[in-house]
Protein backbone atom coordinates (compact mmCIF):
# COMPACT_ATOMS: atom_id res chain seq x y z
CA UNK A 1 0.00 0.00 0.00
CA UNK A 2 3.08 2.15 0.00
CA UNK A 3 2.27 3.01 3.73
CA UNK A 4 5.98 3.84 5.05
CA UNK A 5 5.51 5.22 8.50
CA UNK A 6 2.95 2.31 9.64
CA UNK A 7 5.46 0.06 7.82
CA UNK A 8 8.24 1.74 9.67
CA UNK A 9 6.55 1.49 12.83
CA UNK A 10 5.80 -2.25 12.99
CA UNK A 11 9.55 -2.67 12.47
CA UNK A 12 10.37 -1.10 14.84
CA UNK A 13 7.81 -2.76 17.03
CA UNK A 14 8.75 -6.04 16.41
CA UNK A 15 12.46 -5.15 16.67
CA UNK A 16 11.86 -3.66 20.39
CA UNK A 17 9.58 -6.16 21.55
CA UNK A 18 9.92 -9.74 19.96
CA UNK A 19 11.86 -12.41 21.53
CA UNK A 20 12.06 -15.95 20.54
CA UNK A 21 13.39 -17.44 23.91
CA UNK A 22 9.99 -18.74 24.93
CA UNK A 23 8.76 -21.71 26.49
CA UNK A 24 6.16 -22.07 24.12
CA UNK A 25 5.81 -25.17 21.87
CA UNK A 26 4.77 -24.03 17.97
CA UNK A 27 3.89 -25.93 14.72
CA UNK A 28 7.39 -25.71 12.86
CA UNK A 29 5.28 -25.64 9.37
CA UNK A 30 2.99 -22.73 10.93
CA UNK A 31 6.19 -20.79 12.80
CA UNK A 32 7.98 -21.34 9.52
CA UNK A 33 5.41 -19.73 7.13
CA UNK A 34 3.87 -17.31 8.97
CA UNK A 35 6.60 -15.62 11.51
CA UNK A 36 10.21 -16.61 9.93
CA UNK A 37 8.31 -15.60 6.18
CA UNK A 38 7.11 -12.45 7.19
CA UNK A 39 10.23 -11.22 8.90
CA UNK A 40 12.12 -12.38 5.77
CA UNK A 41 9.97 -10.62 3.20
CA UNK A 42 10.32 -7.37 6.03
CA UNK A 43 13.65 -7.62 5.63
CA UNK A 44 13.54 -7.72 1.80
CA UNK A 45 11.76 -4.97 1.53
CA UNK A 46 13.44 -2.39 3.67
CA UNK A 47 17.35 -3.49 2.49
CA UNK A 48 16.37 -3.36 -1.69
CA UNK A 49 17.89 -1.11 -3.32
CA UNK A 50 15.00 0.20 -5.76
CA UNK A 51 12.22 0.65 -2.75
CA UNK A 52 9.77 -0.04 -5.37
CA UNK A 53 6.75 0.85 -2.77
CA UNK A 54 7.58 3.91 -1.57
CA UNK A 55 10.73 4.87 0.63
CA UNK A 56 10.61 1.51 3.12
CA UNK A 57 13.90 2.50 4.67
CA UNK A 58 14.37 1.97 8.75
CA UNK A 59 16.88 4.58 10.50
CA UNK A 60 19.98 2.93 11.80
CA UNK A 61 18.81 -0.80 10.12
CA UNK A 62 21.33 -2.84 11.27
CA UNK A 63 19.67 -6.61 9.63
CA UNK A 64 17.60 -6.56 12.88
CA UNK A 65 15.28 -8.78 11.00
CA UNK A 66 17.34 -11.02 9.69
CA UNK A 67 19.11 -11.92 13.30
CA UNK A 68 15.36 -12.44 14.31
CA UNK A 69 14.50 -14.69 11.25
CA UNK A 70 17.77 -16.14 12.36
CA UNK A 71 17.72 -16.97 15.39
CA UNK A 72 13.98 -18.58 15.21
CA UNK A 73 15.03 -20.56 12.41
CA UNK A 74 18.12 -22.48 14.99
CA UNK A 75 15.09 -22.76 17.68
CA UNK A 76 13.32 -24.92 15.25
CA UNK A 77 16.19 -27.00 13.78
CA UNK A 78 15.96 -29.50 16.85
CA UNK A 79 12.74 -30.46 15.17
CA UNK A 80 15.07 -32.02 12.13
CA UNK A 81 17.47 -34.00 14.80
CA UNK A 82 16.73 -37.84 16.08
CA UNK A 83 14.52 -38.57 12.97
CA UNK A 84 15.64 -41.32 10.92
CA UNK A 85 14.37 -40.37 7.69
CA UNK A 86 14.94 -36.87 8.10
CA UNK A 87 11.83 -35.41 7.89
CA UNK A 88 10.99 -32.90 10.89
CA UNK A 89 8.63 -33.36 13.84
CA UNK A 90 5.70 -31.61 13.55
CA UNK A 91 6.22 -29.70 17.20
CA UNK A 92 9.00 -27.84 18.68
CA UNK A 93 9.28 -26.12 21.74
CA UNK A 94 11.32 -22.76 21.48
CA UNK A 95 13.37 -23.35 24.45
CA UNK A 96 13.88 -26.80 24.86
CA UNK A 97 13.47 -28.51 21.37
CA UNK A 98 11.41 -31.29 20.75
CA UNK A 99 9.09 -31.96 23.33
CA UNK A 100 9.17 -35.68 25.02
CA UNK A 101 5.80 -36.81 24.09
CA UNK A 102 5.99 -35.96 20.48
CA UNK A 103 4.32 -37.43 17.75
CA UNK A 104 6.36 -39.18 15.34
CA UNK A 105 3.35 -38.67 12.44
CA UNK A 106 3.29 -35.14 10.23
CA UNK A 107 1.82 -34.14 7.39
CA UNK A 108 3.49 -33.79 3.73
CA UNK A 109 2.56 -30.54 3.29
CA UNK A 110 4.41 -29.39 7.53
CA UNK A 111 7.40 -31.37 6.79
CA UNK A 112 7.48 -30.31 2.67
CA UNK A 113 6.65 -26.77 2.75
CA UNK A 114 9.19 -25.58 4.54
CA UNK A 115 12.39 -24.56 1.68
CA UNK A 116 10.67 -21.18 0.16
CA UNK A 117 11.79 -19.87 3.76
CA UNK A 118 14.58 -21.71 4.75
CA UNK A 119 15.88 -21.06 1.76
CA UNK A 120 15.71 -17.66 1.46
CA UNK A 121 17.66 -17.58 5.05
CA UNK A 122 20.70 -19.85 3.74
CA UNK A 123 20.98 -17.90 0.49
CA UNK A 124 21.10 -14.23 2.51
CA UNK A 125 23.43 -15.56 5.73
CA UNK A 126 25.33 -17.53 3.77
CA UNK A 127 25.12 -20.84 5.69
CA UNK A 128 23.88 -23.95 3.93
CA UNK A 129 22.40 -25.35 6.92
CA UNK A 130 18.34 -24.34 6.76
CA UNK A 131 18.26 -24.77 3.18
CA UNK A 132 20.10 -28.55 3.74
CA UNK A 133 17.65 -29.58 6.12
CA UNK A 134 14.62 -28.08 4.40
CA UNK A 135 15.70 -29.67 0.99
CA UNK A 136 16.59 -33.18 3.07
CA UNK A 137 12.95 -33.54 4.28
CA UNK A 138 11.48 -32.78 0.35
CA UNK A 139 13.90 -35.46 -0.79
CA UNK A 140 12.77 -37.72 2.09
CA UNK A 141 9.59 -37.16 1.42
CA UNK A 142 9.58 -37.67 -2.40
CA UNK A 143 11.17 -40.80 -2.13
CA UNK A 144 8.10 -42.07 -0.49
CA UNK A 145 5.95 -41.78 -3.53
CA UNK A 146 4.12 -44.67 -4.90
CA UNK A 147 6.25 -46.84 -7.40
CA UNK A 148 2.54 -47.68 -9.00
CA UNK A 149 1.24 -43.89 -9.06
CA UNK A 150 3.58 -41.64 -8.36
CA UNK A 151 1.93 -40.38 -5.85
CA UNK A 152 2.09 -39.18 -1.78
CA UNK A 153 0.21 -39.49 0.38
CA UNK A 154 -1.00 -36.78 3.54
CA UNK A 155 0.96 -38.21 7.02
CA UNK A 156 3.47 -40.16 7.29
CA UNK A 157 5.61 -41.62 10.26
CA UNK A 158 9.32 -39.47 9.81
CA UNK A 159 10.58 -42.37 11.66
CA UNK A 160 10.07 -45.47 9.92
CA UNK A 161 8.65 -43.23 6.74
CA UNK A 162 5.68 -45.66 6.49
CA UNK A 163 2.61 -43.77 4.54
CA UNK A 164 -0.49 -43.11 7.99
CA UNK A 165 -2.69 -41.25 5.80
CA UNK A 166 -2.85 -43.06 2.41
CA UNK A 167 -5.39 -40.26 1.36
CA UNK A 168 -3.72 -38.39 -1.85
CA UNK A 169 -4.93 -35.13 -2.65
CA UNK A 170 -4.59 -31.33 -3.24
CA UNK A 171 -6.36 -30.47 -0.11
CA UNK A 172 -5.01 -30.39 3.79
CA UNK A 173 -2.14 -31.86 4.23
CA UNK A 174 -0.93 -31.70 0.75
CA UNK A 175 -1.46 -28.57 -0.96
CA UNK A 176 1.92 -26.60 0.01
CA UNK A 177 4.25 -29.27 -0.63
CA UNK A 178 3.59 -29.31 -4.35
CA UNK A 179 3.01 -25.16 -4.34
CA UNK A 180 6.85 -25.15 -2.69
CA UNK A 181 8.04 -27.33 -5.38
CA UNK A 182 7.76 -24.66 -8.17
CA UNK A 183 7.69 -21.68 -6.07
CA UNK A 184 11.70 -23.12 -5.08
CA UNK A 185 12.58 -23.14 -8.34
CA UNK A 186 11.35 -19.92 -9.47
CA UNK A 187 13.17 -18.69 -6.32
CA UNK A 188 16.44 -20.71 -6.56
CA UNK A 189 16.58 -21.87 -10.11
CA UNK A 190 17.19 -25.31 -8.89
CA UNK A 191 16.53 -27.51 -12.04
CA UNK A 192 15.55 -30.44 -9.80
CA UNK A 193 12.82 -28.55 -7.92
CA UNK A 194 11.31 -28.08 -11.37
CA UNK A 195 11.77 -31.77 -12.69
CA UNK A 196 9.71 -33.17 -9.26
CA UNK A 197 6.82 -30.42 -9.81
CA UNK A 198 6.61 -32.03 -13.43
CA UNK A 199 6.24 -35.51 -12.55
CA UNK A 200 4.11 -34.26 -9.66
CA UNK A 201 1.83 -32.63 -11.57
CA UNK A 202 1.52 -35.26 -14.78
CA UNK A 203 0.93 -37.88 -12.08
CA UNK A 204 -2.07 -35.15 -10.15
CA UNK A 205 -3.60 -35.26 -13.91
CA UNK A 206 -2.86 -38.75 -14.62
CA UNK A 207 -4.55 -39.82 -11.16
CA UNK A 208 -6.74 -37.12 -9.18
CA UNK A 209 -8.51 -35.42 -12.54
CA UNK A 210 -12.21 -36.46 -13.29
CA UNK A 211 -14.60 -35.30 -15.93
CA UNK A 212 -14.45 -33.74 -19.53
CA UNK A 213 -10.81 -33.52 -21.22
CA UNK A 214 -10.67 -29.79 -22.21
CA UNK A 215 -11.91 -27.36 -19.91
CA UNK A 216 -14.02 -25.35 -22.49
CA UNK A 217 -15.04 -27.71 -25.09
CA UNK A 218 -16.50 -31.47 -25.56
CA UNK A 219 -18.87 -33.35 -23.39
CA UNK A 220 -18.66 -34.85 -20.55
CA UNK A 221 -18.72 -33.37 -16.48
CA UNK A 222 -16.33 -30.47 -15.30
CA UNK A 223 -12.70 -31.40 -14.65
CA UNK A 224 -12.70 -32.18 -10.97
CA UNK A 225 -9.23 -33.03 -8.62
CA UNK A 226 -10.53 -35.91 -6.42
CA UNK A 227 -8.67 -37.56 -2.85
CA UNK A 228 -7.56 -41.15 -4.29
CA UNK A 229 -5.89 -43.80 -2.57
CA UNK A 230 -1.94 -43.03 -3.57
CA UNK A 231 -1.09 -46.79 -4.44
CA UNK A 232 -4.10 -47.49 -6.11
CA UNK A 233 -5.64 -43.96 -7.42
CA UNK A 234 -8.90 -45.42 -6.64
CA UNK A 235 -11.44 -43.04 -5.33
CA UNK A 236 -11.35 -42.13 -1.19
CA UNK A 237 -14.10 -40.49 -0.46
CA UNK A 238 -16.56 -37.22 -2.09
CA UNK A 239 -15.13 -34.32 -0.64
CA UNK A 240 -12.88 -31.98 -1.38
CA UNK A 241 -11.62 -28.91 0.94
CA UNK A 242 -11.17 -25.46 0.13
CA UNK A 243 -7.58 -25.52 0.93
CA UNK A 244 -7.64 -27.56 -3.13
CA UNK A 245 -8.84 -23.85 -4.27
CA UNK A 246 -5.52 -22.52 -4.36
CA UNK A 247 -4.73 -24.90 -7.17
CA UNK A 248 -5.91 -22.78 -10.08
CA UNK A 249 -3.61 -20.49 -9.02
CA UNK A 250 -1.03 -22.92 -9.24
CA UNK A 251 -1.85 -24.18 -12.58
CA UNK A 252 -1.55 -19.92 -13.87
CA UNK A 253 1.75 -20.24 -12.52
CA UNK A 254 2.89 -22.87 -15.02
CA UNK A 255 1.02 -21.52 -17.65
CA UNK A 256 -2.34 -24.12 -17.24
CA UNK A 257 -4.40 -21.15 -17.75
CA UNK A 258 -7.74 -23.17 -19.78
CA UNK A 259 -7.39 -25.66 -16.71
CA UNK A 260 -7.18 -23.08 -13.93
CA UNK A 261 -10.21 -21.67 -15.41
CA UNK A 262 -12.84 -24.79 -15.13
CA UNK A 263 -11.49 -25.91 -11.63
CA UNK A 264 -11.67 -21.65 -10.55
CA UNK A 265 -15.51 -21.44 -12.12
CA UNK A 266 -16.27 -24.98 -9.45
CA UNK A 267 -15.02 -23.31 -6.48
CA UNK A 268 -16.38 -19.96 -6.85
CA UNK A 269 -20.21 -21.61 -7.68
CA UNK A 270 -19.56 -22.81 -4.44
CA UNK A 271 -18.58 -19.54 -3.08
CA UNK A 272 -21.96 -18.15 -4.79
CA UNK A 273 -24.38 -20.69 -3.10
CA UNK A 274 -22.93 -20.30 0.52
CA UNK A 275 -21.54 -17.05 0.74
CA UNK A 276 -18.62 -18.76 1.65
CA UNK A 277 -16.49 -21.86 0.70
CA UNK A 278 -17.13 -24.55 3.67
CA UNK A 279 -14.04 -26.22 4.74
CA UNK A 280 -15.25 -29.44 3.22
CA UNK A 281 -18.20 -29.36 0.38
CA UNK A 282 -18.95 -33.45 -0.87
CA UNK A 283 -19.71 -32.82 -4.50
CA UNK A 284 -21.65 -35.90 -4.74
CA UNK A 285 -24.48 -34.84 -1.68
CA UNK A 286 -24.12 -31.41 -2.88
CA UNK A 287 -23.81 -30.17 0.86
CA UNK A 288 -21.06 -29.23 3.26
CA UNK A 289 -19.53 -32.09 5.40
CA UNK A 290 -17.43 -29.52 7.46
CA UNK A 291 -19.35 -26.26 7.42
CA UNK A 292 -17.01 -24.01 9.03
CA UNK A 293 -15.42 -21.05 7.44
CA UNK A 294 -12.29 -19.52 8.42
CA UNK A 295 -11.82 -16.46 6.41
CA UNK A 296 -9.47 -18.55 3.80
CA UNK A 297 -7.54 -16.51 1.32
CA UNK A 298 -7.14 -19.35 -1.83
CA UNK A 299 -10.33 -18.70 -3.44
CA UNK A 300 -9.11 -15.00 -3.83
CA UNK A 301 -5.85 -16.28 -4.61
CA UNK A 302 -6.53 -17.91 -7.66
CA UNK A 303 -8.85 -15.21 -8.66
CA UNK A 304 -5.97 -12.66 -8.43
CA UNK A 305 -3.52 -14.86 -10.30
CA UNK A 306 -6.47 -16.10 -13.30
CA UNK A 307 -6.99 -12.23 -13.46
CA UNK A 308 -3.17 -11.24 -13.88
CA UNK A 309 -2.56 -13.78 -16.30
CA UNK A 310 -6.47 -13.12 -18.39
CA UNK A 311 -7.46 -9.59 -17.59
CA UNK A 312 -10.71 -10.97 -17.84
CA UNK A 313 -12.89 -8.81 -15.99
CA UNK A 314 -14.97 -11.59 -14.81
CA UNK A 315 -12.27 -12.21 -12.35
CA UNK A 316 -13.04 -8.63 -10.92
CA UNK A 317 -17.09 -9.55 -10.88
CA UNK A 318 -15.57 -12.94 -8.51
CA UNK A 319 -13.47 -10.45 -6.26
CA UNK A 320 -16.56 -7.93 -5.69
CA UNK A 321 -18.47 -10.99 -4.68
CA UNK A 322 -16.32 -12.40 -2.48
CA UNK A 323 -15.70 -8.75 -0.81
CA UNK A 324 -19.68 -8.17 -0.29
CA UNK A 325 -19.71 -11.67 1.17
CA UNK A 326 -17.01 -10.92 3.56
CA UNK A 327 -18.76 -7.71 4.35
CA UNK A 328 -22.02 -8.88 4.71
CA UNK A 329 -21.31 -12.15 6.91
CA UNK A 330 -18.01 -11.95 8.28
CA UNK A 331 -17.57 -8.62 9.61
CA UNK A 332 -17.73 -8.33 13.60
CA UNK A 333 -17.43 -5.58 15.52
CA UNK A 334 -13.38 -5.62 15.93
CA UNK A 335 -12.36 -7.20 12.82
CA UNK A 336 -14.13 -10.27 10.41
CA UNK A 337 -15.16 -13.86 12.36
CA UNK A 338 -14.85 -16.97 11.33
CA UNK A 339 -17.84 -18.43 10.20
CA UNK A 340 -19.18 -21.00 12.24
CA UNK A 341 -21.37 -22.03 9.50
CA UNK A 342 -22.18 -21.67 6.22
CA UNK A 343 -25.70 -22.25 5.78
CA UNK A 344 -26.66 -20.97 9.47
CA UNK A 345 -24.46 -17.80 8.87
CA UNK A 346 -23.32 -18.39 12.78
CA UNK A 347 -19.96 -16.50 13.85
CA UNK A 348 -16.56 -17.83 15.53
CA UNK A 349 -14.66 -15.03 17.68
CA UNK A 350 -11.45 -16.24 15.53
CA UNK A 351 -9.43 -14.09 12.87
CA UNK A 352 -6.68 -15.87 12.01
CA UNK A 353 -3.65 -13.94 11.02
CA UNK A 354 -3.77 -15.03 6.95
CA UNK A 355 -7.16 -13.02 6.83
CA UNK A 356 -4.56 -10.54 7.05
CA UNK A 357 -1.66 -11.83 5.05
CA UNK A 358 -3.39 -13.06 1.92
CA UNK A 359 -7.35 -12.66 1.83
CA UNK A 360 -7.27 -8.87 1.99
CA UNK A 361 -4.13 -8.75 0.57
CA UNK A 362 -4.95 -10.07 -2.61
CA UNK A 363 -8.38 -9.00 -2.57
CA UNK A 364 -6.52 -5.49 -2.49
CA UNK A 365 -4.18 -6.28 -5.69
CA UNK A 366 -6.97 -7.35 -7.60
CA UNK A 367 -8.01 -4.10 -7.81
CA UNK A 368 -5.44 -2.14 -7.70
CA UNK A 369 -3.95 -2.29 -11.42
CA UNK A 370 -1.23 0.42 -10.86
CA UNK A 371 0.57 -1.21 -7.72
CA UNK A 372 4.05 -1.74 -7.62
CA UNK A 373 3.90 -5.16 -7.32
CA UNK A 374 2.19 -5.28 -10.83
CA UNK A 375 4.31 -2.07 -12.27
CA UNK A 376 7.37 -1.40 -10.92
CA UNK A 377 9.35 -3.66 -13.13
CA UNK A 378 10.36 -6.26 -10.11
CA UNK A 379 9.46 -9.75 -10.38
CA UNK A 380 7.65 -10.73 -7.06
CA UNK A 381 6.23 -13.98 -5.77
CA UNK A 382 4.42 -14.60 -2.86
CA UNK A 383 4.97 -17.53 -0.48
CA UNK A 384 2.27 -19.88 0.36
CA UNK A 385 1.09 -17.45 3.47
CA UNK A 386 1.10 -14.38 1.13
CA UNK A 387 4.50 -12.83 2.34
CA UNK A 388 6.51 -10.77 -1.31
CA UNK A 389 9.83 -11.68 -1.87
CA UNK A 390 11.07 -10.56 -5.33
CA UNK A 391 12.70 -12.87 -7.56
CA UNK A 392 16.59 -11.40 -7.62
CA UNK A 393 19.61 -12.98 -8.32
CA UNK A 394 20.88 -12.90 -4.34
CA UNK A 395 18.53 -16.26 -3.93
CA UNK A 396 20.14 -17.67 -7.66
CA UNK A 397 23.81 -18.34 -6.04
CA UNK A 398 24.36 -19.99 -3.22
CA UNK A 399 27.56 -19.08 -1.67
CA UNK A 400 28.55 -22.68 -0.60
CA UNK A 401 30.01 -25.82 -1.98
CA UNK A 402 28.35 -28.10 0.07
CA UNK A 403 26.77 -30.97 -1.27
CA UNK A 404 22.79 -30.90 -0.85
CA UNK A 405 21.22 -34.16 -0.54
CA UNK A 406 20.75 -36.37 -3.63
CA UNK A 407 23.17 -33.99 -4.98
CA UNK A 408 26.49 -35.90 -4.79
CA UNK A 409 27.82 -34.98 -8.17
CA UNK A 410 26.51 -31.55 -8.00
CA UNK A 411 25.35 -32.10 -11.72
CA UNK A 412 21.40 -30.86 -10.76
CA UNK A 413 22.66 -27.21 -10.51
CA UNK A 414 21.88 -24.71 -12.91
CA UNK A 415 23.54 -21.71 -13.22
CA UNK A 416 21.36 -18.58 -13.10
CA UNK A 417 21.72 -17.32 -16.53
CA UNK A 418 20.38 -20.68 -18.01
CA UNK A 419 17.04 -21.04 -16.14
CA UNK A 420 14.17 -20.90 -18.23
CA UNK A 421 10.65 -22.21 -17.07
CA UNK A 422 9.13 -24.22 -18.49
CA UNK A 423 6.37 -22.19 -19.80
CA UNK A 424 9.05 -19.57 -20.73
CA UNK A 425 7.55 -18.50 -24.11
CA UNK A 426 4.70 -16.80 -21.38
CA UNK A 427 1.39 -19.01 -21.81
CA UNK A 428 -0.38 -16.22 -20.59
CA UNK A 429 -0.51 -15.16 -24.04
CA UNK A 430 -2.47 -17.94 -25.04
CA UNK A 431 -5.68 -16.53 -24.32
CA UNK A 432 -6.82 -14.41 -27.20
CA UNK A 433 -7.90 -10.78 -27.39
CA UNK A 434 -11.50 -11.66 -27.85
CA UNK A 435 -11.80 -14.03 -25.31
CA UNK A 436 -11.23 -11.44 -22.64
CA UNK A 437 -14.84 -9.87 -22.49
CA UNK A 438 -16.15 -13.35 -23.03
CA UNK A 439 -17.39 -15.09 -20.25
CA UNK A 440 -13.82 -17.20 -19.22
CA UNK A 441 -16.41 -20.60 -19.37
CA UNK A 442 -18.64 -20.19 -21.93
CA UNK A 443 -22.03 -20.66 -20.42
CA UNK A 444 -23.55 -23.97 -20.97
CA UNK A 445 -20.00 -25.00 -18.92
CA UNK A 446 -21.14 -22.63 -16.49
CA UNK A 447 -24.75 -23.85 -16.25
CA UNK A 448 -23.19 -27.43 -15.64
CA UNK A 449 -21.27 -26.46 -13.19
CA UNK A 450 -23.81 -24.14 -10.84
CA UNK A 451 -26.20 -27.71 -12.01
CA UNK A 452 -23.06 -29.67 -10.50
CA UNK A 453 -23.55 -27.78 -7.18
CA UNK A 454 -26.61 -27.34 -6.88
CA UNK A 455 -27.35 -23.69 -7.67
CA UNK A 456 -29.23 -24.24 -10.23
Amino acid sequence: MGNSSEFQKAVKLVIDTVSFDKDSTVQVFEATIRVLGSLLSAHIIITDSKQPFGDMTIKDYDNELLHLAHDLAVRLLPAFENTKTGIPYPRVNLKKGVPPDSHNETCTAGAGSLLVEFGILSRLLGDSTFEWVARRAVKALWNLRSNNTGLLGNVVNIQTGHWVGKQSGLGAGSDSFYEYLLKSYILFGEKEDLDMFNDAYRNIQNHLRRGREACNEGEGDPPLYVNVNMYTGQLMNTWIDSLQAFFPGLQVLIGDVEDAICLHAFYYAIWKRYGALPERYNWQLQAPDVPFYPLRPELVESTYLLYQATKNPFYLHVGMDILQSLEKYTKAKCGYATLHHVVEKTQEDRMESFFLSETCKYLYLLFDEENPVHKSGNKFMFTTEGHIVSVDERFRNSLWEDILPGDEDGAHRTKPSDVKAANSSSNCNRVPDERRYLLPLKSNYMRQIDQMVGLI
